[in-house]
């Protein structure tokens, strides 16, 4: 340590982003000189809700050292595999993506491009059969594969969803424990250093002052320091992403959940719903250029499959990003940072990825512009990739029954976003780009399930002897329904997970060489959750 070592952070809002913020700084700044405040007050409601995630929430929540089986159970939380989409190409249409990858590269050339290639050789099933997260979520099965697994189950990727309320009480149970100060209070004012304009203090409703080195805004859409003190600034993308609304509601629901979320396109926007324990999380987001807030409100409640459990909650917000993540000495997480709706379960990744940056370049009171500039950089592109891949789900639509989809399916895109359509609609390609979050499997499930099929396949494919390739593709295909088979299901994990009596197993498969699965300690699955 030296005298530019940062001696306080002060983490401003509680809810998700700055309770992953408190967590994170008390595991990894532990060096006995730099503490860590956390300010919210009870009368300030967060906009924690269901919340779904990607697979790197578990390299989260690993590197905290959180037990999984407990993290389920303390935030009712329950396991996902991908997402389901429901009419977003057409009206009557469905496709899954998938967690991990489809199927295995042949002699360096990607599993998608022997697709490609089969499918015009004869009638092919859906490219999520060569999925194993896509079997297992269709089947409503789930267990995690044991670390040293070998048959296919290994391909099995997962994440989680959750109470984010809950989540939030986890992460402060944690970071408490490991020495963050928690201060109930409201902020009145913000002192400002004169001659940089940095945060030097914050004055709260009692009359209380925290003073501290860096500032990190989780304060949800007002962006209290970031945007009301800084004013730094908001990039509004509401011309490409037109939703700007939205309902939620909890509902009751009969049988296990499923280990898989649900999007589902209506009339001007589109229905989330998400499977808890106890519950489930539904929502509806919409524009408001074309529905009004009763008629949201209506339309959700009559697509619940159970009945409401509270009243329906109104949220508005705009698509988009601050001009700088990192202003001063002030970072912005979570909604102060920006928006992007939750179509692809993104957000409490972009929290993630900004803890994890801010961790990477952690400044020290000189405040070097170089560490600020390469943080803001690299949110910046996140920020991007994640836009362009909502995007295309809007834009590769064939639907024009409705005034929005009309809009939607005729809209201009960023040049990046055009760019990738057209080298996927040429010969299927995919370029995964610098730190891109989105990998070839997430393109080519949304591209192929919303009808962008592409005219050709890569030449190399044509190298490959195809009655070995079909074989080959047969061969994963059979694999991962075999697994499937054999995995619990969902409920009964969950339930393994709760101590509690799993229901009876299913009658063994047909075939003689397919065991059925039991809790049995020779199991090739591993109950413990490690890392895949």
């Amino acid at each position: 340590m030296n005298e530019h070592t940062i001696r306080s952070v002060v983490i401003l809002g509680g809810g998700t982003a700055g309770w992953m913020a408190a967590a994170a700084l008390s595991r990894f700044l532990n060096n006995g000189v730099t503490r860590v405040t956390l300010i919210e007050s009870e009368e300030i409601g967060t906009v924690g809700v269901g919340e779904a995630t990607i697979p790197p929430l578990r390299t989260f929540n690993t590197m905290l050292g959180i037990d999984e089986h407990e993290f389920i159970r303390q935030t009712g939380g329950t396991y996902k595999l991908g997402i389901e989409f429901v009419d977003w190409g057409g009206l009557g249409e469905r496709y899954f993506h998938p967690f991990g990858a489809h199927g295995h590269d042949l002699a360096g050339v990607h599993f998608h491009q022997l697709y490609l290639r089969e499918r015009q050789r004869r009638v092919m099933p859906d490219i999520s059969a060569w999925s194993m997260s896509a079997v297992a979520a269709q089947a409503g099965k789930f267990a995690p594969p044991a670390a040293q697994a070998q048959s296919a189950v290994k391909d099995l990727f997962y994440a989680y969803h959750f109470d984010a309320a809950r989540y939030a009480a986890f992460l402060r149970r944690f970071a408490e424990q490991n020495g963050v100060q928690r201060i109930e209070g409201k902020v009145t004012a913000v002192a400002q250093r004169p001659e940089d304009g940095h945060v030097t203090a914050l004055k709260l409703e009692d009359g209380q002052v925290v003073g501290g080195d860096l500032f990190i805004d989780c304060s949800g859409f007002r962006g209290v320091l970031i945007e009301e003190t800084l004013e730094t600034g908001y990039e509004d993308w509401r011309h490409w992403l037109p939703c700007d609304r939205a309902v939620a509601v909890p509902s009751a629901y009969p049988g296990d959940p499923d280990p898989f979320t649900r999007a589902t396109a209506r009339g001007s926007g589109w229905q989330w719903r998400i499977p808890l324990q106890q519950r489930m999380g539904n929502g509806l987001v919409y524009c408001s250029d074309f529905q009004q807030p009763e008629q949201a409100e209506r339309e959700l409640l009559a697509n619940l499959e159970g009945e409401a459990l509270a009243a329906p909650r109104h949220l508005s917000f705009t698509t988009g990003r601050r001009k700088r993540s990192w202003h001063r000495n002030v970072v912005a997480l979570g909604l102060a940072s920006g928006f992007i709706e939750p179509l692809e379960s993104t957000s409490i990744h972009l929290v993630q990825s900004g803890i994890a940056r801010l961790i990477a370049l952690f400044p020290d009171r000189r405040f070097n512009p170089v560490e600020r500039d390469e943080y803001n950089a690299q949110m910046d592109e996140l920020y991007a990739d994640v836009r362009d891949f909502v995007i295309l789900h809007y834009k590769a639509t064939r639907r024009s029954d409705t005034p929005f989809w009309d809009r939607c399916r005729t809209m201009s895109v960023p040049d990046s976003l055009a760019r990738k359509i057209e080298l996927f609609r040429a010969k299927g390609r995919v370029f995964r780009e610098n730190r891109e979050l989105f990998a070839t499997t997430s393109w080519v499930s949304v591209c192929l399930g919303q009808h962008i099929v592409p005219d050709d396949h890569e030449p190399a494919v044509d190298a490959l002897d195809e009655e070995k390739v079909a074989g080959a593709l047969e061969e994963m295909r059979r694999g991962y329904l075999d697994v499937a088979a054999r995995l619990p299901s969902h409920g009964d994990f969950l339930r393994h997970i709760a101590g509690r009596p799993a229901a009876p197993p299913p009658p063994p498969p047909t075939s003689p060489e397919t065991p059925t699965f039991s809790f049995a300690s020779e199991s090739p699955f591993d109950f413990s959750a490690d890392p895949l």
